[in-house]
Order: structure tokens, then sequence, then C-alpha cells
């Protein structure tokens, strides 16, 4: 069976892992980035790297974008456009808000090709791992196309129509927001208190406060390791996204809003922190209280 020619943009922290992935996995695959050093690290994998945007995506059956924001997602596809093969299936793997995949999703179709919003979930572990949940929006035919593409990086579920997959990565995030905050919240409240926070999370893993964020997030607090990971400013950029998502359809998210004026509150300081330096958010906000000794290990810029 002749496999279909990927193109693959963006070759960041996620894109990198999911990008070698496809290669291993046998698929003729072209990758690009703004930094072209980056891409050019992965044609070691079998990849073949392209500086020029037009040139990598030219002829393509499926392209497959993870990038920071609806806006670079925006502008990559109009410098993309011309050189879009008609009936090409765009993936576009970032987290956007819903309105933003709508619109690449209409400008797509216009131009005769398809589209399929699919962001994931499960950090560059998962990336690497090959276990991303992926929420994917778009119609039936489409997902069915993208579905082994897809497989070979996690565990692809169609949501609903295009824009879906967004909504649902959002709903996702909103937990992850929320979560990370709490385990902050136990830990330090444990350690305030006079109890071990260690063994606390230990005790608590195996009941109805056990998480995959008490697992991973926990232990990084526990080991005031912030390196990402999911970082604070995507995590800020996605709570906001929620926050525009609830304004759309009419609700207010209320625990939501809180999460999001915490992550605000360390945005400026430690942008590339992993999210789990919420727990350094909530310490700002009760002077002389610290989780553990252990001095923070942070990323360098």
């Amino acid at each position: 069976m002749t496999l279909p020619t990927l193109a693959f943009l963006g070759i960041g922290l996620m894109g990198k892992p999911m990008a070698t992935r496809l290669a291993k996995a046998g698929y003729p695959i072209r990758v690009w980035n703004r930094s072209p050093d980056k891409a050019e690290a992965l044609r070691a994998v079998g990849a073949v790297p392209h500086a020029d945007l037009q040139d990598a995506v030219r002829d393509a059956d499926i392209v497959i974008s993870i990038l920071a924001a609806g806006p670079a997602v925006g502008e990559v596809l109009d410098a993309a456009l011309p050189a879009l093969r008609k009936d090409a299936l765009w993936i576009d793997m970032s987290s956007t808000r819903q309105d933003e995949a709508l619109a690449l999703h209409a400008r797509l179709v216009d131009a005769g090709c398809r589209f399929v919003d699919a962001p994931v979930s499960g950090g560059v572990a998962g990336a690497e791992a090959g276990s991303l949940a992926i929420m994917a929006g778009g119609a039936t035919a489409d997902f069915d196309d993208a579905r082994p593409v897809l497989e070979t990086m996690g565990s692809p579920t169609l949501v609903g129509p295009a824009g879906s997959g967004q909504v649902a990565k959002l709903c996702n995030q909103l937990i992850v927001g929320a979560t990370i905050n709490v385990v902050a919240e136990a830990l330090l409240l444990a350690q305030a208190a006079g109890a071990d926070p260690a063994a606390v999370r230990a005790a608590i893993r195996g009941g109805f406060a056990g998480s995959r964020v008490l697992e991973v997030h926990g232990q990084r607090m526990l080991a005031r390791n912030f390196v990402p990971g999911g970082q604070v400013k995507t995590q800020l950029k996605d709570q906001r996204n929620i926050l525009a998502a609830a304004r759309e359809a009419g609700v207010r998210l209320p625990v939501t809003e809180l999460v999001t004026r915490q992550f605000e509150t360390i945005a400026l300081a430690l942008p590339s922190a992993d999210h789990s330096a919420a727990l350094i958010a909530l310490e700002r906000m009760n002077p002389g209280k610290r989780v553990g000794v252990k001095a923070d290990t942070l990323p360098d810029h």
C-alpha cells in the first residue's frame, strides 16, 4: 500500500517528536519550520527538510500543522495556499479558538481542499510515546482519511464537525489548568499544616483525587522541576481561549476565571516554565510558605 505524502509544518517541542514518529513509520514526509535548522535536524530520521514553505506543501496529500496559535496558522496557510493541490487534506493540530478553526476550514473549502482540526493532549512525553489524545473535528470521510496518520501519533476521536476538536481541547485544558492549581493548593496545605506533602500525595493517589495531573505535575511540584512540558504561556493562551469560547456560548466559568488570573500572575516572569509553576504563583500569595526545600529548576529562557 502506498502511503500518502505528508508535509509537516512546525518543528517545536511537540512537532519534533510527532514528525519523528511519522518518519520512522515510513511516511514520505517533508518538514518545515520558520527556523530552518529545526527542520534540518529531522533529516537524520528520514524526513526531508524544506526551507521554502510552498516547496514543502506542493503536491502533498496531507499537510499537518502544529504552530503556536491561530494567527500563526492563518499566516502559514496564507503563504502555503497557492501551492496546495486540489483536495489536499490539511490537519491542524495546533491549539486555537473554535472561530479560528472554522475560518481555516472555510478558506480551505473555498480553495477546493479539506480540513480537520485535531488538537492534542499528552505533552512531549505523549508525543514521544505516540500516546497523544487527539480530538478531531471535521467530516467523517476526511477523518477516516486522516485516521491512519493520526493513529501513528496517538488515539484520535472524532468529536463533531469542523471546529469541534478545538472545543474538546479547550474542555481538556480547562480541566488540566484547574487541576494543576488544585494540586498545588493541596501540596502547599499539606506542607503548611505539618504533613509530608510527598506522603500525602502517595496516600491519595489511589482514591477519587487520583489523576494524571497528580501523578505528573504533583511530582514536578515536589521536585520543583519546572522545565517544560507544557508552558505557562501556552496554558494561559488556552485559558483565555476557554473564556472566549464561554462568552461565545453564553456561559460563565468562574473557576476558569480564577485559574486564568493565577497563570497571569507569573506569565511575564516565567512564560516558558512548565505550567506546574502554578505552585510558584500560589506560594507568592502565601509569603513564607513553600513546598519542600529544593531549589527551583527553571528553563534557561
